[in-house]
């Protein structure tokens, strides 16, 4: 069953708007509404009409096409366009008289306007197309991917796996997706391309570290050490055990941590100031070339105002300190929340690491530490993967609660709040690993304990970068593999399922019976229902992974050398797999016009600002210090050590700072040192020289 309806008698339309010797064929629609079939009559048929007669009232000519659903499509009149060139237009200018001319606009723009006013039509009950999605009168909404040479250039040029390594067309992708989306392919294209640079350093800076394996003095002493004892790791079942155990470790760690390591964390913090600059060039010339320094967001938006109502009003902005001071509440609550989720890891790697110091298995008994951490850096990419959507889901609550004026001041608080989340639950653990673990965690004698039963962890004793390395490397693998790969085969997988149940089944034709011809549109319609679905936020949802990426390279990178080299990739798959999925696998997505990637640039320019205070500080922290191997450069400088009683704690004070160091050793080896010779690497360590 089809027909098509004009809600609008024919003699108000303007002449421009209805062809009448347009075919069938050449018919195209703006948006498609898709409904269930409801009952005459009920609550559900009369909403529905109700918005259907608003948009008649507007001018939109309505096209019904029944099959499993009710079909909608709709296509606005020519005077709303001209009214928008109208609004917009530069008074510069001279006006516009060509009457050709003024039909001339953008499918992406026709798009976006009719998106908006679809979206704020309001019916007689005061309900808005959100309200009726939300009541199941209607059951989706979405522009058309049409059959055009844009669409088939990109299919064939772009969205493939075989055009990897190609130059992206980011004139046709704006001329199709709009410009937001080609920002993003732009600024994606760019950071892809720099962080090759950086990739190949990387490389080198770990192959380095490899070739100087053997080289470390200091993990040639811990090698020799085959006579100095090391009190036990845990409490129970846990024997005594020789520094030169630890020989593997600490060349593995010498390995990552090295003088090239040092110079490539210098090199990231100029590579990252150097990105962020040139892509302000980058884009600058591609908004130039785009004509769209003089657009505004907010301007534009109160033009679809007007054009949807002419008594429109702009919302006056009420602040309300009541409101703010509980949006803040609520945000410092979260943000405790993935503290305790950190903290919860940490006890997970504690209960681990104590369990399996017990195990009957001996493997298990010698590498508790490293099995905990890796076990520990897997359970914290689930959390990752939970918390993603919990954060999402919260912070577009406190969005709704704040009430902003415009979708724009919306999309901005909700990036602010998002990033802050992600950046709190993806880089908590991180940063206890890199500036907390081992220093909090008592000395013998007087370990600090969770639930006074488990003794808090300690980095190995070659070091804590070691820990990073494998933390790091756990995470941005499973987030580049598993991650990327659902990302595929969810979208792909609902396709194929939704394809094979919604194709027709062919009718049995009678003998000399014709076969009723089938409205074009209704394939077209179908094809593109049968597509998953696109939200407001799928482009938003990209632009994040990017940035938390970029946090992951540039922030520890000095932990993990080869950081650049998997992001740049994953990002060479990433651009196509986007592609693909915007092309092939989803509804078309409402194009949004843009000059910028929005508040998703201050968020990078804020992990650049960490990656240039936090790697110095992870480089005194964990890496450079003297005083962060220590504890065990004293039992291999001076093989006699002493314990007073059971155990000794001592206290340096180097630079102003308060450095904790700790010797334990068994009690017999104690009374034959006497207890004299841990004095002259005190003295060593206060004055500060190098080792």
């Amino acid at each position: 069953m089809q027909d098509e309806i004009l809600l609008t008698p024919w003699r108000n339309f303007p002449f421009e708007d209805s062809d009448p010797f347009a075919s069938a064929d050449e018919e195209k629609w703006d948006f498609v509404l898709v409904s269930d079939i409801h009952e005459v009559g009920s609550v559900k048929e009369i909403k529905r009409k109700k918005f259907l007669d608003e948009l008649s009232k507007k001018g939109f000519t309505i096209k019904k096409i029944e099959d499993k659903k009710l079909f909608y499509g709709v296509r606005a009149p020519k005077h709303i366009f001209r009214k928008y060139q109208w609004l917009l237009r530069n008074p510069q200018d001279s006006q516009l008289q060509d009457s050709d001319a003024r039909h001339d606009i953008p499918v992406t723009t026709r798009i976006r306007i009719v998106n908006f006013i679809l979206q704020n039509t309001v019916t007689p009950d005061l309900e808005k197309l959100h309200d009726l999605k939300k009541k199941n009168v209607f059951e989706a909404m979405f522009p058309l991917h049409e059959k055009e040479e844009v669409r088939e250039f990109l299919k064939e040029k772009w969205a493939r796996w075989r055009d990897i390594f190609c130059q992206q067309p980011i004139e046709k992708i704006r001329c199709y997706f709009g410009e937001k989306v080609a920002l993003y392919f732009a600024w994606l294209g760019w950071y892809t391309y720099l962080l090759g640079f950086a990739a190949m350093i990387g490389l080198v800076v770990f192959v380095a570290g490899i070739t100087v394996f053997n080289s470390s003095q200091v993990s040639k002493e811990i090698c020799k050490a085959n006579n100095t004892i090391m009190c036990p790791l845990c409490d129970q079942k846990c024997p005594f055990w020789l520094l030169s155990d630890t020989c593997t470790y600490a060349r593995v760690t010498h390995m990552i941590d090295n003088e090239g390591t040092v110079l490539f964390a210098m090199f990231m913090a100029i590579w990252a100031t150097v990105f962020l600059e040139l892509w302000k060039r980058q884009r600058a010339t591609v908004v130039t070339n785009w004509d769209l320094y003089r657009w505004d967001e907010d301007e534009e938006e109160l033009a679809l105002e007007l054009i949807n109502n002419l008594q429109h009003e702009p919302r006056r902005y009420q602040h309300s300190y009541l409101r703010s001071t509980i949006v803040l509440i609520l945000v410092l609550v979260m943000i405790a929340v993935l503290i305790g989720i950190a903290h919860a890891l940490v006890i997970y790697r504690v209960v681990v690491t104590a369990l399996f110091t017990q195990s009957d298995s001996e493997f298990f008994r010698e590498q508790a530490n490293t099995v905990a951490v890796m076990t520990g850096a897997v359970l914290h990419y689930l959390t990752i993967v939970i918390m993603t959507k919990v954060n999402r889901r919260v912070a577009l609550f406190l969005c709704d609660l704040e009430k902003p004026r415009t979708f724009s001041q919306r999309e901005n608080n909700f990036t602010i709040k998002i990033f802050i989340f992600q950046f709190f639950t993806n880089f908590s653990s991180l940063i206890y690993i890199a500036f907390f673990l081992g220093r909090i965690n008592g000395h013998p004698g007087n370990y600090v304990r969770i639930a006074g039963k488990w003794r808090l962890e300690e980095c190995h004793p070659s070091g804590c970068i070691t820990d990073l390395f494998i933390q790091m490397a756990i995470i941005m693998m499973l987030k580049q593999t598993i991650s990327n790969v659902m990302e595929y085969l969810i979208p792909w997988i609902g396709h194929k399922i939704r394809t094979r149940q919604k194709r027709p089944k062919k009718r049995n034709m009678v003998l000399g019976e014709e076969e009723e011809p089938e409205d074009p549109c209704k394939k077209q319609w179908l094809s593109n229902y049968q597509l998953n679905e696109v939200n407001i936020f799928s482009l938003f949802d990209e632009f994040l992974e990017m940035v938390i990426q970029y946090s992951f390279t540039t922030i520890f990178v000095a932990a993990f050398p080869l950081a650049p080299l998997l992001a740049f990739c994953n990002n060479l798959f990433e651009i196509r797999l986007d592609a693909i999925k915007m092309m092939r696998l989803r509804r078309r997505m409402v194009p949004r016009k843009a000059n910028d990637i929005g508040e998703m640039g201050p968020s990078v320019a804020a992990a650049w600002e960490n990656s240039a205070g936090g790697e110095p500080l992870l480089r005194w922290g964990g890496l450079e210090h003297p005083f962060a191997r220590g504890w065990y450069h004293l039992a291999v400088e001076h093989r006699e050590s002493c314990v007073l009683g059971k155990e000794k704690q001592f206290q340096i004070l180097q630079s102003g700072r308060k450095l904790v160091g700790r010797v334990s050793l068994s009690a017999p080896l104690a009374q034959e040192s006497g207890c004299r010779s841990w004095r002259p690497l005190a003295s060593w360590l206060s004055s500060g020289t190098d080792w």
